[in-house]
């Protein structure tokens, strides 16, 4: 029986085209790695944390009260540790442009490239209006009478100022947004603890009262145990809008200095983003309110017939119930630059995914163009027109256009982690079938290929019944089937189509292309002639605190 073969670089198996005498390329498109450790784990931080795990959480709390909100965190933090089990392996042995949207069309099949980089495109672009949306509310916090469109206009012009330079200033804006969200997370969770222990104005030592009073579980829908499960299903699908992670850092592995390094250690750290953010957040946010508190109720009540998500934080509802001065509104401040900070994440990857389609010619050949700074310029320009939909908050009923064209989208997300398991599968068998011993690769993902299949069997669940009120009893209606399914018809349509059209053929295992760009970051990866610098570092030297160290510095 033949040896395994053991990965050690490509370079000499199939040298590329791209890879002359003397030269060391980037990647082998025109985008260009400048982005450094922190900036990557903090981007990560960023794309994974927006308005959901501060203010939408509200609403999952109201459906599945604290018991039923946590465990459906936890449970789909579990399966998203499995999704970003897969994906790191995959991205840090290819880190290309584009990331999983492309490694589905190399290593499935073409088709499954083409419908994954339209629907992750489509998903980010329409995200961008959302946030802008959102950060039009949470300024209400403060006055009724802020312009709208100012807003709006503000916001477009400086996530194309953040865009548009360079991926460098897209990275150091995108590090210092980001910090702030780290800081307001601690801010709240500080904030939870010192108040259930009793430092607050009322001295009220309340601790877990609203787990026994009105109930760890609420009912949602019907009555009963079978009330309680639809509960914690409503939550389920707040935090399948709110947890994400694995597809951010995949994106921007093909703009990442040193990817194998870096990139393999932003995929290990999201393991306890998802516990510190998510899970510890869905463990807060059900202690400081009760499910049932009454100013969350009118706030979601209002949501129904066409009004604000914003005011519905658990936090700031707390804060005021507790009679606490000024800390709402320095929660309120920090809101608002994390709501920022998503939406200038959704631009940077909604550009790279419409870039990545076009270089492997699922889009317009015209797209591929970019500027001497490495900036996919027409993929902007196209992505930049999306915020444009927040104009339409000026008017109340084009408002619930939004929002329909925001619900509409969200299976969007799951459907990407879908594609990710699927394509780890193709993956593993690939390796399998041509010899390749994984254990030798960059970073190998464990419990695999179980881990993919765990994923996928249960993400797949997840997507398919999160519309399952449309089809009780009385419930039913085409809108409401339409916007929870959608992007589950779009998706296959896209599929069918491409591969009608092009007559593209699932790859076999034996003729995926396992080398593809490696030559190039194989060589790439041997240019630096200085050591990986560590995060901390980084941040240190960042500062000032520690000086005289190498920065990452290549031979040519």
């Amino acid at each position: 029986m033949d040896e395994p073969k053991k990965y050690d670089g490509y370079v000499n198996e199939r040298p590329s085209n791209e890879i002359q005498q003397g030269e060391v390329t980037d990647n082998a498109d025109d985008l260009q790695r400048h982005l450094g450790n922190r900036q990557i784990q903090l981007i990560a931080i960023g794309g994974s944390i927006g308005t959901a795990l501060f203010v939408s959480i509200g609403g999952a709390l109201n459906k599945g009260g604290p018991a039923g909100m946590l465990l459906a965190y936890l449970f789909y933090s579990c399966l998203l540790g499995l999704v970003n089990n897969s994906m790191a392996e995959m991205a840090t042995f290819m880190p290309v442009t584009g990331g999983f949207i492309r490694m589905a069309g190399k290593w499935v099949d073409d088709a499954l490239g083409f419908a994954s980089g339209w629907n992750f495109f489509i998903y980010e672009a329409l995200l961008i209006p959302f946030e802008i949306t959102a950060l039009n509310l949470v300024l209400t916090f403060w006055r009724d009478d802020i312009p709208v469109a100012a807003v709006c206009a503000a916001c477009i012009v400086l996530y194309a100022l953040c865009n548009v330079l360079a991926v460098k200033a897209y990275g150091e804006a995108e590090f210092w947004l980001s910090g702030g969200k780290v800081f307001l997370i601690l801010i709240l969770f500080s904030f939870t603890f010192i108040t259930m222990v009793g430092g607050n104005p009322q001295h009220d030592a309340y601790g877990f009262r609203y787990w026994n009073e009105p109930g760890a579980f609420a009912e949602y829908l019907s009555t009963g145990a079978l009330g309680r499960f639809e509960g914690f299903l409503g939550a389920l699908w707040a935090a399948s809008f709110c947890i994400v992670g694995p597809e951010y850092i995949s994106m921007v592995s093909g703009e990442a200095k040193r990817p194998r390094v870096y990139i393999k250690t932003a995929f290990k750290t999201v393991y306890w983003r998802f516990g510190f953010f998510f899970i510890l957040g869905a463990l807060c946010a059900g202690i400081v309110i009760p499910y049932n508190d009454p100013t969350l109720e009118n706030i979601l009540g209002g949501e129904e017939s066409g009004g604000g998500t914003a005011a519905a934080s658990p936090y700031v509802i707390a804060m005021k119930n507790l009679a606490i001065p000024v800390l709402p509104h320095i929660t309120n401040a920090l809101l608002v630059t994390s709501i920022f900070s998503a939406g200038n994440t959704y631009t940077y990857c909604a550009s790279r995914s419409l870039y990545s389609l076009a270089i492997e010619g699922r889009a317009p050949k015209f797209l591929r163009k970019c500027t001497k700074n490495g900036v996919p310029i027409y993929c902007f320009l196209i992505t930049i027109c999306f915020p444009f939909l927040s104009f339409l908050q000026v008017s109340d009923g084009s408002a619930k256009v939004l929002t329909w064209l925001i619900n509409l989208i969200t299976a969007g997300g799951v459907l990407n982690f879908i594609t990710m398991c699927i394509t780890y599968l193709a993956f593993y068998k690939a390796c399998k079938a041509q010899g390749l011993d994984r254990r030798t690769l960059p970073y190998t993902g464990w419990f695999q290929p179980y881990s993919a299949w765990i994923g996928l069997v249960g993400l797949t669940m997840v997507v398919f019944v999160y519309g399952y009120s449309t089809f009780l009893p009385g419930n039913f209606t085409v809108d409401g089937f339409f916007t929870y399914y959608t992007m589950v018809g779009v998706y296959p349509i896209l599929y069918v189509f491409w591969k009608l059209v092009h007559r593209t053929k699932i790859i076999r295992s034996k003729e995926v292309d396992l080398v593809w760009d490696a030559p190039i970051i194989d060589v790439y990866e041997a240019s630096f002639i200085t050591p990986p610098m560590g995060f901390w570092t980084e941040m240190l030297q960042l500062i000032g605190l520690k000086r005289n160290v190498p920065v990452d510095k290549r031979a040519v």
